[in-house]
């Protein structure tokens, strides 16, 4: 068979290389057909059964994790069991099979389908991905139905044999802990995007992988040799040997580097001129100060809040309390051993609603959400408010408020900060009155009237991936624009530098917590422009720690106001690809 190249979504970097191993779609092999109605009660109690069947499997899942496994995978594991539990999954295919008479794997398909509908219209790109945890959980069910669960080779990850390349329509995070053990090299599959589960798996125990690719699962046979370059998002499957030879080679090469890099942990971020840099950490879950802690990072600079409600409210319709959510806080602050912890306040709204069934509105980016959410909320977020307080007396914590751009906004949150101090004077318990609080800069309002937030905000926090979505009007998890989405344009970089400089003149403490933080081909961009604090995924921070202490900042503030002067967006590009060349080790 010839050698064919396969292009798809770059999710975790490195190379794999190995044999394909494909799993196979239990609803590809659903019948469908009618049920005589003396055998209906029969048929929902076969259902029954299976749901039953996977909630052990999850549970027995869940008690064999790896001390070592990343956090995320307990938390998902934990989704999938209450998406299980949801009368939208529990109940609704038996409500089928009564009044339709459908078998049981038709009437699951059937409902499955309908929330998978559902899921599709919603904008943002987080709460879209969820419609693979659904199907996960269904495609679960639909192989105890069949009896159609995976064997798995045994896979001795010896170099003859190959490591294994899982290719997959798609695959859950319970199910990638099957390989863990089993020389697993990389997936492939069909369906996923940047932030579906299975990539942030793959992220977190740095496995090469490649989503979105369509067809691959149709077009890759059992045991061809296949070669994953995460970094580019290509797939080479049955490579020539010189291919085969050169990808080695640039395995090699990424082993030795990883190497080196891991020396770099216990060194301080240092410019070569002698600047101290700032690395901190964005984590979704208290668990992820591990990695945090492993990577070096001076603290967290995000914690995500929103993944404490995620998955349980939009399936049990039951928020997290003060209580549960005070515990998760406290954990995180513990586990940085007095380094500081950033917590952003919750960032969800009419684009990640907290009910499946909920509405969204016509245009969910730009409609009730984040702060927005919160305002119209006010007892959620007093709640929230409180138990981030009460996490503030057991070690430095700093308060981080998302999407804020109206005067009126930045004066209603702080009211209600003080609101939710006085109620725990009123209760006796303990937090620090000098919390400090920070604004995300993430609407081009904001950046442009930055004065306002300066004047009032302890701390500002540039959220880039919102703020680029924004500037640019454009929806970067639509693949029919997702190509306009470009850190470099010019406007982008203009909101950025001048963002940096007023905070920086003001004495303002400002880092960027997006993706381009964590971007090594951006580190001295950034660096240039001023900023003196970067956070982003643990993966990330040792990369741009190399190239923070091969920077010159006499070298490169010159060459990035230069940079900044220019309106063309190529001269941009390859300015910024000579900067990164400059003294480059």
């Amino acid at each position: 068979m010839a050698s064919f190249t396969l292009h798809g979504i770059p999710v975790s970097r490195g190379i794999a290389i190995g044999r394909a191993h494909l799993l196979a779609p239990a609803a590809l092999d659903v019948k469908h057909y009618l049920i005589p109605q003396e055998q209906v009660e029969a048929e929902v109690q076969r259902l029954q059964k299976a749901i039953a069947t996977v909630h052990k499997e999850l549970q027995t899942i869940w008690n064999d994790l790896p001390k070592d496994s990343p956090a995320e995978l307990g938390a998902f594991i934990d989704v999938h069991a209450l998406i299980l539990s949801d009368p939208m999954i529990a109940e609704v295919p038996l409500d089928i099979i009564r009044t339709r008479f459908y078998n049981a794997e038709w009437a699951l398909l059937t409902q499955i389908d309908e929330l998978s509908a559902q899921f599709d219209e919603i904008e943002d790109a987080y709460l879209r991905e969820r419609k693979s945890d659904i199907q996960q959980v269904g495609e679960r069910v639909l192989k105890v139905l069949t009896g159609s669960a995976n064997a798995l080779p045994a896979g001795d990850g010896s170099e003859g044999a190959g490591r294994m390349i899982v290719v997959a329509h798609d695959i859950s995070p319970a199910d990638m802990l099957r390989f863990k053990d089993r020389a697993f090299g990389g997936f492939v599959t069909d369906l996923g995007g940047q932030n579906s589960h299975t990539a942030i798996v793959a992220r977190s125990l740095d496995i090469p992988a490649v989503v979105g690719m369509y067809n691959a699962s149709m077009l890759i046979r059992q045991d061809d040799w296949v070669i994953i370059d995460g970094d580019a998002g290509v797939v080479i499957v049955d490579p020539t040997p010189a291919v085969l030879e050169q990808y080695r080679e640039r395995q090699a090469r990424l082993l030795r580097e990883r190497k080196k890099l891991g020396k770099l942990k216990k060194m301080p971020a240092v410019t070569k001129d002698g600047t101290e840099i700032t690395l901190l950490a964005n984590i979704e879950l208290p668990e992820d100060c591990t990695a945090a802690m492993e990577a070096g990072a001076m603290g967290v600079g995000l914690f995500r809040s929103e993944y404490l409600f995620m998955g349980r409210a939009g399936f049990v319709n039951k928020l997290p309390s003060e209580d549960e959510q005070f515990e998760s806080y406290r954990q995180a602050v513990a586990a940085m051993k007095g380094r500081p912890v950033t917590i952003r306040t919750l960032d969800i709204g009419a684009d990640k609603p907290l009910d499946m069934a909920e509405q969204t509105s016509l245009n969910p980016a730009l409609g009730l959400r984040a702060i927005r959410f919160c305002l119209a909320e006010p007892q959620m977020f007093l709640a929230q408010l409180r138990a981030i307080l009460r996490a503030s007396a057991y070690g430095p914590v700093k308060l981080l408020i998302p999407m804020l751009a109206h005067a009126f906004e930045i004066d209603q949150s702080l009211a209600m900060i003080e609101q939710a101090k006085a109620q725990l004077r009123d209760a006796g318990k303990k937090f620090d009155p000098l919390i400090p609080i920070g604004a995300m800069i993430e609407i081009p309002a904001a950046a442009l009237t930055l004065p306002m937030f300066v004047k009032k905000m302890d701390f500002l926090s540039i959220g880039t991936n919102d703020l680029i979505q924004y500037t640019l009007a454009i929806d970067r998890a639509d693949h029919e624009v997702a190509h306009l989405y470009n850190p470099l344009h010019p406007a982008v970089l203009y909101l950025l530098a001048s963002t940096i400089s007023i905070a920086t003149k003001a004495g303002i403490p400002v880092a960027v917590c997006g993706e381009m933080a964590g971007d090594m081909k951006l580190t001295r961009l950034l660096l240039g422009m001023g900023l003196r604090e970067f956070s982003m995924h643990p993966t990330q921070l040792l990369a741009v720690k190399h190239e923070i202490l091969n920077s010159d900042l006499n070298e490169i503030t010159p060459s990035v106001k230069k940079i900044l002067r220019s309106f063309d967006p190529m001269a941009i590009a390859e300015a910024v690809n000579q900067l990164n060349q400059a003294g480059a080790v």
